[in-house]
């Protein structure tokens, strides 16, 4: 069986070395030969860039779940379809009309636009975003208004009400990296629980708070203490109610360890807050919040707020792999296409783009926009072919290239900087249990550029030497070509 395997592997390489063998291709054929990928299917595809030679090869055909590697697809898709400069709007206005007096006789209405970065920790530095609340409230006394009579209406319309993607597992939704666009995002669409634990291993932990409070929430904690120093509590519930169940460990004797859980009604957050705001400003209001839409025609504007540009936001996104912004931009798409974000409308829209210019002419399977679903199912050539695209023909080639981080910088936090110095590669990093992949941009010693793409899907040994071994591939292909 091995002896069949090899020589299948290598009828698969092309290179320049004829009938020999390089150091890089050795050490592949090294790596998956190891006991830990005998069972696992391994994909790569390395293109020079210029040429569009193809000096390794091996299943570049195969669909792969490429995890967060998806996001370059989500990400490279925006930058065409929408514009490194496009910005998500939140507006801000009213119906009814505003007296002389101050009164406005009739509703507030914040109409949500799907900004992900309104109150983001990822961009806490520009006031914008940290003080987006403050900046409304001064907008709405500027307007005049002192006293509301009716309601304070908060219109999501411009998404649909789909909450998370139906494929998403169910120990992923309750946790931050879980969370769904919502077309009042804030704050990450996350809430941090603080524990107290005690010395004793395996101990019941406390909860000592939550941040924000959020109306409602039932937490049942079921978390223990643990000798492992790694935050191993997940937290479980569905997107339709806020019961929460935590379980798994988080390390013991510490005065207050802090995990973070998604939030899945974040127009309430907001609404609280607001508010709140309000009162403390002495704007009073007779009515209440309403989540729902407004008639277009009897709206009038006080104030946009926008974000900041998706070249920056997408910065972010490659560079942390944020989830949620991934998403945001797949409901986007469909948004300024159709009227209205839609997840698989955004997704078909994405599909229509690259087959219609040529790049993806083959089937592959999209679930979301940030790679989370297990569903996800993308080969080599088909991410390497996108890449070649970003590089030769788009007109935001840098701006992408740069949203990838470097050795050392990102989630490529752990490559060796030795290895792979200044801009030798821009890559994105994709990992969940049993799959690591890494696609993006190399240097070769040779002066020459490849795009590539290598995928390890159902492999039996850790992720952390997965990942070190795709490394060392990397750094021999790097010298070798």
């Amino acid at each position: 069986m091995i002896t069949r395997f090899l020589t299948v592997f290598l009828m698969l390489f092309t290179s320049l070395s004829g009938f020999s063998q390089t150091i890089a291709e050795e050490k592949l054929q090294e790596i998956i030969t190891k006991t830990e990928y005998s069972n696992a299917t391994v994909g790569i595809e390395m293109v020079k860039i210029e040429s569009g030679e193809k000096i390794i090869e091996l299943n570049p055909e195969k669909l792969l779940v490429p995890a967060s590697v998806l996001k370059i697809i989500t990400s490279a898709s925006a930058l065409e379809i929408l514009g490194s400069g496009y910005r998500f709007k939140t507006e801000i206005g009213f119906t009814g009309e505003i007296q002389n007096t101050g009164v406005l006789n009739g509703n507030l209405v914040l109409i949500g636009g799907g900004d992900p970065t309104l109150g983001s920790e990822y961009f806490k530095e520009n006031n914008s975003c940290s003080d987006f609340i403050d900046i409304w409230i001064q907008k709405i006394k500027d307007a005049g208004i002192k006293k509301i009579t009716g309601d304070i209406i908060f219109d999501s319309s411009i998404y649909n009400n789909e909450k998370v993607p139906p494929t998403w597992i169910w120990g992923d939704i309750g946790n931050y990296y879980g969370a769904g666009p919502n077309a009042f995002t804030c704050y990450d669409n996350s809430f941090s629980i603080t524990f107290k634990s005690p010395d004793a291993v395996g101990a019941k932990t406390e909860i000592i708070s939550v941040n924000p409070e959020i109306k409602g929430l039932e937490l049942n904690n079921e978390v223990v203490s643990s000798d492992d120093n790694r935050d191993l509590a997940s937290v479980f519930g569905s997107p339709f109610d806020k019961k929460r169940i935590i379980r798994g460990t988080i390390p013991k004797n510490r005065s207050a360890f802090t995990i973070k859980a998604a939030v899945h009604h974040p127009e309430e957050l907001i609404a609280e807050e607001l508010m709140n705001k309000l009162t403390k400003e002495g704007i009073s209001f007779e009515g209440k919040p309403e989540f729902r839409s407004v008639e277009r025609i009897l709206f009038h504007d006080i104030y946009v707020h926008e974000s900041p540009e998706l070249s920056e936001i997408m910065t972010v996104l490659n560079h942390e792999s944020v989830n949620l912004f991934a998403e945001h931009l797949i409901m986007q798409i469909a948004a300024e296409k159709t009227g209205v974000g839609d997840r698989e409308k955004g997704i078909e829209l994405i599909k229509q783009f690259w087959k219609s210019n040529g790049t993806l002419t083959e089937d592959f399977f999209m679930e979301d926009g940030n790679g989370l679903s297990h569903f996800n199912a993308v080969s080599p050539g088909q991410i390497a072919s996108i890449l070649v695209f970003m590089n030769q023909k788009s007109k935001n080639s840098d701006i992408f290239l740069n949203s990838l981080p470097n050795a050392g910088t990102g989630t490529l936090k752990s490559f060796n900087t030795e290895y792979f110095p200044g801009n030798t590669m821009n890559a994105k990093s994709g990992s969940m249990t049993r799959v690591r992949c890494y696609a993006g941009y190399l240097k070769l010693n040779s002066g020459n550029r490849i795009a590539f793409a290598i995928m390890f899907n159902n492999f039996s040994g850790s992720g952390g030497k997965a990942a070190k071994n795709i490394e060392e591939l990397l750094y021999r292909i790097k010298e070798d070509y």
